[in-house]
């Protein structure tokens, strides 16, 4: 597949996860997909495997933690990997504290399908964000 139809299949990712279109975003990843959310401390750390871990993933975001992109991420490709580079606002609802976090999304595509997400995130800002101290 071509570099350009991998960043697509990517964007489309992104927007589905936005609007929370779980047809849609099941559709875009492998049935084995992978993702690799680092850190301790906070709600969404850990791998998550397969379908029902990403929309376990999922729920557990909109539940636990507001976050805004104030800025449109930038995409870089090369073969089947797409960098997202970008930067999120929010806040931990449980402690309603606010964070930022500049991060970098390695995506792996292959054969038309998201199959790998490791995510290079702010750690320590969201576990910050995430301690009831």
């Amino acid at each position: 597949m071509n570099i350009e139809k991998n960043v697509q299949i990517v964007k489309d990712f992104f927007a589905a996860i936005g609007s929370y279109n779980e047809q849609d975003l099941l559709a875009l990843v492998a049935d084995d997909i992978e993702w690799i959310i680092p850190g301790e401390g906070w709600p969404l750390a850990g791998t998550h495997r397969g379908h029902a871990e990403l929309a376990a993933v999922l729920q557990k975001a909109s539940e636990e933690v507001e976050m805004t992109y104030p800025e449109p991420p930038e995409f870089v490709a090369q073969g089947d990997r797409v960098m997202v580079v970008g930067v999120a606002t929010g806040k931990i609802k449980a402690t309603n504290k606010s964070f930022k976090d500049d991060w970098v999304f390695d995506i792996t595509v292959r054969n038309g399908k998201v199959t790998k997400i490791r995510e290079y995130i702010d750690t320590q800002a969201l576990a910050r964000a995430s301690a009831k101290s």
